[in-house]
């Protein structure tokens, strides 16, 4: 390359440049003889040599391009009659040996005294220099405009990068080389003396999966890269087979003719080594090289700051992990099972948690909660608050004294926050459950027809506020369990959705309860899947599903149980209807309509004179002749009374039904209520009947 050439590249203007541009000749056209003289240099601007020139102006454009001597034509004509004193032109003009020479005229028209124009005088000049600088020029922003789109396209990309995953999703993902301005990468981290390669991308290059984990030595060109810390670009891949034996053998099955090796440093620091592939191009000029070391330098800054976040991340999770149960006792007479998700964001923890505790008498506790905060010390506190918590109820006291003296720990803490949570004491064996609430969620049941039902807790103030303001009082809330039925106990970073209600997300978890499995490690994974993916992981989310074992009977004695709720009217119908339809289903349709009938009147009469809901039992006595059984448990003490109905009475007929469609019918205790039952069909057959095969 010459010195000429070399000023050409650079944007200068080199000798013969200079002639070229400053190469002017003059012309005088006189119009009313159709006559033309140019002078030498302007002959030579034409490509026209004197002994060649006629004088006419033709002579002079014969050589143009028909459209452009056409174009030409008319800037002149419409100059001339418009009436204007000037015109310009720029055109080039064709040339046997080379590309056209571009001519710039300037031209001034004179005329006569009646506007009639006479003469056009100007000059013409050779512009092909300026042309040819403005293009390059052009060329030259075009490159530095697409160079600086890929920095601040891959830089854009990667701020919103997290983790180390991020990092190579930004990477790696759609439109990822596009950004990089390569068409393949290979991005590798020194982990324990190896260069492990986290991520491939771009055609062909899956043929380098046998070497994605190796020894940091200096066999391959992106470890020899990161240990010299100094880049490597290549422009020939066989001269790169013979640096490099151990590759040779993959490099016939790559698609590229260039390539580039990166280091990756940050503060001193190596952390590994970045290859950007290229199929197009030979060679890297400096304006590459230094997009290159760039790019490296923004993927390296990237990486140090997602390799810190999860560090840290690691570090949080592992101190709430420790907080947390590390098994989860078994039950009998149910089923338990437990979720925990994590917020994404670095140290920010939460002090979201769950448990579950055995207690005296086969029963079980069970707790959700949540401290104030997202942070270390949020989870710091939940850790001791689980464990006085724990302590408390394995004494035995009732959930309200529990809450209460869990309240009062946190409060003499003194770390100035407060926590939600809601207890329940649970005796599978009968499905009662015993509940509080400290200013939390309340729980969801999901009943055996699939209904699900938000029973209404009355609630405490949060624990440690309660003590603060006096105010230590968590009313008790009775629930029954009947057996196949779930309840569900979460933190509210599983219903809260961002720019929408707390309604609005118990809505939609009611629905994912309802449309789940019904068995509780089945209906954990379900809600998990439906819920934290869809609203992300802004907060932390704890879940407990404890389903109390079903209770079918047996193929020749089967058996229902359903609940009905004091303000679902819908329930006794539904129930009754349930009722009708297993008879029917285990071939005994002959008892159905007194059954659906005894159904609605045991229901009613729990329904209207007492203060709570009732459990429906139907079960089928096989021996000694087959017949139904119907069980409404209530939890009043209050037993039913006959009475004598008048005509006009619209109440008071339940028991004289009992008395006319059941062979028997009797009034239980079942602990702090009762059950009315009654059976129906063949009256049982006396004892010392049986005996003498009567």
């Amino acid at each position: 390359m010459t010195a000429e050439d070399r000023h050409t590249r650079n944007g200068e203007i080199g000798p013969a440049e200079w002639l070229a541009m400053n190469r002017t000749g003059s012309f005088d056209w006189d119009l009313d003889t159709g006559t033309i003289d140019v002078d030498a240099s302007g002959l030579l601007v034409f490509g026209v040599t004197p002994d060649a020139f006629d004088g006419r102006p033709l002579t002079l454009v014969e050589r143009l391009d028909p459209d452009e001597r056409a174009a030409l034509d008319g800037v002149v004509r419409r100059a001339v009659t418009s009436g204007e004193v000037s015109y310009t032109a720029h055109f080039p003009i064709p040339q046997d040996d080379g590309p056209p020479h571009w001519t710039h005229v300037q031209a001034r028209i004179l005329r006569s005294p009646d506007g009639r124009a006479r003469r056009i005088v100007g000059v013409v000049r050779d512009t092909t220099a300026e042309v040819t600088r403005f293009a390059f020029v052009q060329e030259l922003e075009k490159r530095r405009e697409r160079q600086t789109n890929i920095v601040e396209r891959t830089t854009t990309a990667l701020s919103r990068a997290v983790t180390v995953d991020d990092v190579t999703a930004a990477l790696t993902g759609p439109g990822g080389l596009a950004r990089l301005g390569a068409d393949g990468l290979a991005l590798g981290l020194v982990e324990n003396g190896s260069l492990n390669i986290i991520a491939l991308s771009g055609e062909s290059l899956d043929v380098l999966n046998d070497l994605r984990i190796r020894r940091l030595d200096r066999g391959l060109p992106l470890a020899e890269a990161v240990l010299s810390g100094r880049p490597r670009f290549v422009s020939s891949f066989p001269s790169l087979g013979r640096d490099f034996p151990e590759l040779a053998p993959y490099l016939e099955r790559l698609e590229f003719q260039a390539a580039c090796y990166l280091p990756l440093v940050a503060q001193a620091r190596s952390l590994g080594g970045m290859a950007l592939f290229y199929r197009g191009r030979t060679s890297f000029n400096a304006d590459e090289r230094n997009l290159a070391l760039g790019l490296a330098a923004i993927v390296a800054q990237s990486l140090q700051r997602a390799i810190l976040f999860d560090e840290e991340r690691e570090l949080a999770t592992g101190l709430q992990a420790t907080m947390l149960p590390r098994r989860i006792p078994a039950i009998t007479g149910g089923e338990i099972a437990v979720r925990y998700h994590a917020a994404w964001s670095g140290r920010q923890v939460g002090g979201d948690w769950y448990d579950v505790i055995p207690l005296p008498r086969g029963r079980v506790g069970i707790v959700v909660g949540d401290v104030q905060g997202h942070d270390t010390h949020a989870a710091a506190i939940m850790g001791q608050l689980r464990i006085a918590l724990r302590a408390y109820a394995g004494e035995g006291h009732a959930p309200s004294t529990v809450l209460a003296r869990a309240s009062r720990f946190l409060a003499e803490l003194d770390t100035n926050r407060f926590a939600t949570c809601t207890y329940a004491q649970v005796d599978l064996g009968s499905g009662t459950l015993r509940a509080v609430r400290a200013g939390h969620l309340g729980p969801l049941i999901r009943h055996i027809d699939g209904r699900v039902g938000q029973p209404k807790l009355r609630g405490g103030l949060p624990l440690g506020l309660a003590t603060v303001f006096g105010d230590e009082e968590f009313p008790e809330t009775r629930l029954d369990l009947v057996p196949g039925e779930t309840l569900v106990l979460c933190t509210d970073g599983l219903v809260e959705q961002p720019g929408s209600d707390i309604e609005t997300g118990l809505a939609a978890l009611s629905e994912a309860i309802k449309s789940g499995p019904p068995q509780a490690e089945a209906l954990a994974d379900h809600l998990s899947e439906r819920l934290w993916e869809r609203w992300g992981s802004g907060d932390d989310v704890a879940l407990l599903v404890l389903r109390r074992s079903p209770d079918p009977g047996t193929p020749r004695a089967p058996r229902i149980h359903q609940y009905i709720h004091q303000a679902d009217p819908q329930g006794l119908s539904d129930a009754r209807a349930a009722v009708g339809q297993a008879l029917r289903d285990w071939g005994m349709p002959e008892l159905a309509d007194d059954s659906e009938l005894l159904t609605g009147e045991l229901l009613v009469n729990v329904l209207l004179h007492t203060e709570g809901g009732a459990v429906l039992t139907l079960e089928v006595l096989p021996e000694p002749v087959r017949r139904v059984r119907l069980s409404v448990q209530d939890r009043s003490s209050a037993w039913p009374r006959r009475r004598t109905p008048g005509e006009a009475a619209t109440s008071g007929r339940g028991l004289l039904l009992l008395d006319a469609l059941a062979s028997r019918w009797g009034v239980e205790p079942r602990g702090e209520g009762k059950a009315v039952w009654c059976e129906i069909g063949p009256a049982p057959m006396p004892a010392d009947a049986t005996a003498n095969g009567s």
